[in-house]
């Protein structure tokens, strides 16, 4: 589909090139802001694995305090080159003091699966977490205007809207 925009050197428009800069953006994006952001979430206690386990119960478990460790699983795959064994050891790291922030329980359909449920202090864990996160990404924002923040919330609920549409086809 064509699409409108002005002409640049060589007659092409910043459109057609769009997901060539998009792409240079990406990976400065990625690791400058995106990293922040783990880090500031991770707060010196996680790894990256246990920050986007406990953000996946958060945010698409039930209630958001537990989720089939299957799911977690599945999830982890997509998204890290993880083994289930290197899973199960970042959960039972988590589900031990120091940090106790999850039990695994079994699950009530099958006795070989588990779920993983936040302790009292695993959920606040996680609000402190978020609120560490909030904080990192409101120094990126303070240098913004309502508009572009307007845009760039639009911006990102596009792409997770079209990314997780990849997943459906």
């Amino acid at each position: 589909m064509a699409r409108a925009g002005s002409k640049q050197a060589g007659g092409k428009s910043a459109i057609e090139n769009a997901a060539l800069h998009f792409l240079e953006y990406y990976y400065p994006i990625h690791y400058k802001a995106g990293i922040g952001v783990e880090d500031a979430l991770r707060g010196g206690m996680l790894n990256r694995h246990q920050v986007a386990m406990l953000w996946l119960i958060h945010s698409e478990g039930k209630d958001g305090r537990e989720m089939d460790r299957k799911a977690i699983e599945r999830s982890l795959e997509t998204w890290f080159e993880i083994s289930g064994a290197a899973i199960t050891k970042a959960l039972r790291a988590m589900a031990q003091p120091p940090l106790d922030l999850v039990r695994l329980v079994e699950n009530p359909k099958s006795g070989r699966e588990k779920i993983v449920v936040l302790t009292p202090k695993g959920e606040a864990h996680m609000k402190k977490m978020i609120a560490g996160g909030e904080a990192y990404v409101q120094r990126i924002i303070d240098h913004m205007s309502d508009e572009e923040i307007e845009r760039g919330l639009h911006f990102f609920r596009r792409i997770s809207e079209i990314v997780d549409g990849f997943r459906e086809e």
